[in-house]
């Protein structure tokens, strides 16, 4: 049975918009009750129904609600920003048998403003970017074929990621990879589809159906990483 996802309630969104007019707790605490009615149960069904699509294509991929769904509150902690609530619920999917932080994984988020879809390899430890940089190097071909992909690159763009000015330790100037190799992550970041889509069951489709186009670069960047790792997870 195809699973069903019914979309988020319009008070749902209205509460991320106003949270972010009022992003203090004083706001917040008597309307904890709207945000996990109308925004976490509705992320939690939209989880549970990506698991399902996923296990088609992506099993290993599989992730309770609980452990894939960020927290509503901001880490202050080292943020020159002080307000305590993101205006945004998100989720993770990360790989079973895999640290939570250590493979590339999947993302996607309903927020005040937008919709995002994410996969790929955020903020990769050291020992990974070295793994990575000398998985590209070594199946090229394969790498650029999936990134020049056009099915793929018409639904969630081109990958992204900050560089280096110049090639990394231990790698040859003249490596026909070296422009991906002086990257320092490597993801797909998808941000256009219209807000509104949240309020409908289309939703769903819209995620998985790029979900399943990023899957093959998921898998390629997994194999260089094999089990270990201190990579980071999305955005949060």
């Amino acid at each position: 049975m195809p699973a069903k996802f019914p979309g988020f309630p319009k008070q749902g969104l209205t509460f991320l918009q106003e949270l972010k007019e009022n992003n203090d707790r004083d706001w917040f605490a008597p309307r904890k009750e709207v945000f996990d009615t109308c925004v976490k149960a509705p992320m939690v069904a939209l989880v549970e129904a990506v698991n399902a699509e996923l296990a088609t294509f992506a099993p290993e991929y599989l992730t309770e609600p609980s452990k894939a769904i960020y927290r509503i509150y901001r880490d202050t902690r080292f943020s020159h920003d002080k307000t305590p609530y993101k205006t945004h619920i998100a989720a993770n999917l990360h790989k079973q048998g895999a640290d939570k932080h250590a493979a590339a994984g999947y993302y996607f988020s309903v927020g005040d403003k937008e919709i995002e879809i994410a996969a790929g390899v955020y903020m990769p430890g050291p020992e990974e970017l070295l793994r990575l940089r000398q998985h590209i190097s070594g199946n090229f071909a394969e790498f650029s074929k999936l990134a020049a992909d056009k099915a793929v690159t018409k639904l969630v763009g081109s990958l992204k990621g900050d560089s280096l000015a110049r090639p990394p330790k231990g790698f040859s100037p003249e490596d026909p990879a070296l422009e991906w190799i002086k990257r320092k992550q490597w993801y797909y970041f998808y941000t256009d589809l219209d807000l509104n889509l949240a309020l409908t069951p289309k939703l769903l489709r819209e995620i998985v159906k790029r979900l399943k186009a990023m899957a093959p670069m998921v898998a390629f960047f997994n194999r260089g990483l094999g089990r270990s790792g201190k990579s980071r997870d999305f955005l949060d």
